[in-house]
């Protein structure tokens, strides 16, 4: 199937022999993270090049969901059987596990390592090394999925074109580091720090609470810096008149994330490098849903419940007491039922009012009019796609960012969260009624729902415009922020705030050494005159 695939590839890159005609560009989607949640969302950004006349080749670790299209092929570089087992027991765990924000951090620390083996191993496999080590591969843009890899941005030095790259949420720390983008802890909230609807500033808690967690992940950055330039090295160190890892990350075009400042604020200072395309894998126009799961939700007179924790959790794993208050739970209510579950030879039951599989058009069924509530796991894409179709949710975070995503989604009154681990029946039961039964948290999510679309571009043309722009100007590099091209004394003024304060002092010493010579003068001028003698008057 590789072998196959990578023909393909060929067949189309080699010598340019098959661009499309017109201003038809060959761009290669390098997307190594091993979660399918992510996938969905670079997937969504090239099929909108695709469907504009791009020539698109994919190279990813699983085979994505997408309906055939001329325009694109797909290489699968699948993981070795180690380290999907290792992935699997690793989101099992922290599935099972609540961890804090610091245990959770630590964790991901002591296992970046493996992690970023994952991504080295994907980049080197023979089937698609060969592919970037060709001389006569023609690729005019190369879009890579960020996490934890930026070691990878040397394939597009490799084919010595512009690189785009794409990550599905907010601007963290990592990122405004490789764009120049602003990150000022006392007004830029980071990663699960979650302001009140309304809010635009932090208070003196919040502010602290952001500033110890901003230095924390400045300096997890340089530590996972420093193993990034040692995979480059290993994998680039060989080869001759080729840039170093400072450099490549210097020659990024753009960067897109998955976020609306406008709507989802606060309104953040992001430079012309940063382009927004928030919600790019929701349809404009939903498609029709399966036969038998249209039936389901369209005789739903009670409404219904789309219940999914995502992509990346296998929910056989779920502890059982866990799925049985679920169960009971969501078994009696009124609504008709869509849960998403991996096994259905083995489900938790067979209630009439609850509908199982293990895949489900998420993005569709919350297009749905009958839809009244998702209930989540707070992941970014599944909660941009609930806030676009202005359905309240009730979220169950399990790791990574989704608590704070469930935090600011509650704050924001589009809902409510609770702890998957610790919930009670009563509990969900009482949760679950309060947003459905409540006007309040629909029509909040509503006037949302309405400023997130009221763009000048939708998310699919703000990427086919930017990209494009790219390709037009070999790379747009007049758009980078003089700030990636500082090193960290000119970038911090060190150099001017030393001659400064060099100055200064030297002045302030001047004036001190002037100073005690006048009084000296003063005081021997004063001493003479009083020790002359008086005349005494005739």
């Amino acid at each position: 199937m590789i072998e196959y695939s990578k023909i393909g590839f060929l067949i189309i890159f080699l010598l340019g022999t098959q661009t499309p005609s017109g201003d038809g560009a060959n761009i290669l989607g390098v997307f190594s993270t091993p979660s399918p949640s992510h996938v969905i969302v670079h997937m969504a950004v090239m099929k909108a090049l695709a469907d504009r006349g791009h020539n698109i080749t994919m190279v990813t670790q699983m085979k994505p969901r997408l309906a055939p299209h001329e325009n694109i092929t797909v290489i699968i570089v699948p993981p070795t059987e180690e380290r999907l087992k290792f992935m699997e027991e690793h989101l099992a765990e922290k599935s099972n596990a609540k961890l804090s924000f610091w245990q959770a951090f630590a964790k991901g620390i002591a296992q970046s390592s493996s992690q970023m083996d994952g991504h080295y191993e994907f980049m080197t496999h023979p089937n698609f090394k060969e592919i970037y080590e060709n001389p006569k591969t023609k690729v005019d843009l190369v879009i890579l999925g960020l996490m934890a890899n930026y070691f990878e941005l040397g394939i597009a030095a490799k084919l010595n074109c512009p690189v785009i790259v794409s990550w599905v949420g907010i601007p963290l720390p990592f990122l405004d580091s490789l764009v120049g983008n602003v990150n000022d802890p006392s007004y830029v909230p980071t990663i699960n720090v979650a302001l009140k609807a309304g809010e635009t500033t932090m208070d003196f808690g919040l502010r602290l609470v952001n500033f110890i967690k901003h230095t924390f992940l400045g300096a997890l950055n340089t530590l996972l810096d420093f193993q990034m330039k040692q995979f480059y090295d290993r994998a680039f160190g060989s080869e001759l008149e080729f840039p170093d890892y400072y450099e490549v990350k210097r020659r990024i075009s753009l960067m897109f994330f998955n976020y609306h400042s406008l709507s989802e604020g606060p309104i953040r200072p992001t430079v012309p490098q940063s382009v927004e395309i928030g919600g790019i894998q929701v349809k404009e126009q939903a498609d029709p849903l399966p036969k038998e799961l249209a039936k389901f939700l369209d005789t739903a007179d009670e409404g219904a419940i789309f219940f999914s924790l995502g992509t990346n959790v296998n929910t056989n794993t779920f502890r059982p007491d866990t799925v049985d208050i679920l169960y009971k739970v969501l078994s009696k209510l009124p609504q008709r039922v869509i849960w998403k579950w991996e096994d259905l030879k083995n489900k938790p039951g067979n209630a009439s009012n609850i509908f199982f599989s293990n895949w489900l058009p998420q993005d569709d069924i919350l297009a749905h009019p009958n839809t009244k509530l998702f209930i989540t796991h707070a992941g970014k894409g599944g909660v941009a796609e609930a806030q676009y179709h202005g359905v309240p949710m009730v979220a169950l975070p399990l790791f990574g960012d989704q608590q704070g995503n469930a935090e600011i989604m509650t704050k924001f009154g589009f809902g409510r969260w609770l702890d998957i681990l610790t919930m009670t029946e009563a509990e969900l039961e009482a949760t679950i009624h309060d947003v459905l039964e409540s006007p309040t948290y629909r029509k909040t999510i509503g006037k949302f729902s309405s400023l997130y679309r009221d763009r000048p571009l939708t998310a699919r043309q703000s990427v086919i415009y930017w990209t494009e722009y790219v390709l037009r100007h070999q790379g747009a590099h007049h758009l980078q922020s003089p700030l990636i091209h500082m090193d960290f004394v000119a970038r911090n003024n060190l150099d001017v705030y030393g001659v400064v304060i060099l100055v200064s002092l030297s002045i302030g010493a001047l004036l001190i050494v002037t100073a005690k010579f006048l009084f000296r003068k003063i005081l021997s001028v004063a001493s003479r005159c009083s020790s002359r003698p008086k005349l005494k008057n005739n």
